[in-house]
């Protein structure tokens, strides 16, 4: 468990439980400070010179951890995020342990299941929460591994090295494709160059803001985003945080009950 609070221009963090000592010493990182935006160049695009402007303090963090944020990436695999919350939710109340340390407590802080406990659930055990088999399957796999998947975090290189060569590794595996690499490599690992190809909404966004255009593809979301390569996550998160978004059309989508599948 770990609380931070911004005080004037300083921070003051306590953690509490078996890893307190490495959650504090990877502060700096999880808020941003160890971001280096450097090579940058948002005067390319109007928009996104102003919403830099507008949000100088927008930084990348990480938390360096790998399967924590796998966990959470495989859940939102072509659902809502309101269906993954729940399965999330669902999987750490049945599965996880309260956190540690008095704030943990009155808080109601849950730890995610360990990923022993999660290899050990056949995979009819996580259907209670929404999760199919192909879902429940890439996180047993991926679990029984997690100890491994932690060396990526210690891979040499720039943040962008790091992440371009962890997501090479994570996309070998079955169930992790090229939108799920790129969700733990931002997460866990601070690359400023993850692009999510394959997320249903991030592909209109991109398209309305850059070039005014209500629907995009892939394609065309990886070539407007190709002069900040290198730093093409930092855009799409100034993008996110701009409340910009790409009009809609058709019918709501009524998520599936897979409870029972």
């Amino acid at each position: 468990t770990l609380v931070a609070e911004l005080r004037d221009t300083r921070v003051e963090a306590e953690a509490w439980g078996p890893g307190a000592e490495r959650v504090l010493d990877g502060l700096p990182a999880l808020l941003g400070l160890l971001d280096d935006p450097t090579g940058f160049d948002p005067s390319l695009h109007p928009l996104v010179a102003d919403l830099a402007r507008r949000r100088p303090g927008l930084r990348l963090g990480w938390t360096g951890v790998v399967f924590e944020a796998l966990l959470p990436a495989i859940l939102e695999q072509k659902v809502t995020g309101g269906e993954a919350a729940i399965a999330f939710r669902g999987l750490t109340r049945r599965h996880g342990e309260p956190g540690p340390g008095p704030v943990a407590a009155a808080e109601g802080l849950w730890l995610q299941p360990a990923p022993e406990v999660l290899a050990a659930l056949p995979y009819y055990a996580y259907h209670p929460f929404g999760v199919e088999q192909r879902r429940a399957e890439a996180v047993r796999r991926m679990a029984r591994i997690a100890r491994r998947l932690e060396e990526l975090a210690a891979l040499p290189g720039t943040r962008a090295e790091v992440g371009a060569a962890a997501a090479a590794v994570l996309a070998r595996h079955a169930g992790v494709g090229p939108w799920t690499a790129a969700e733990v490599t931002l997460r866990a690992l601070g690359d400023p160059d993850a692009v999510s190809v394959g997320d249903f909404h991030l592909k209109n966004l991109v398209a309305f803001a850059l070039a005014g255009e209500p629907r995009g593809t892939d394609e065309r979301m990886i070539e407007l985003l190709e002069p900040w390569r290198g730093h093409r996550a930092r855009v799409i998160r100034l993008l996110e945080a701009s409340g910009i978004e790409a009009p809609r059309h058709g019918p709501r989508y009524a998520p599936p009950d897979r409870r029972a599948m």
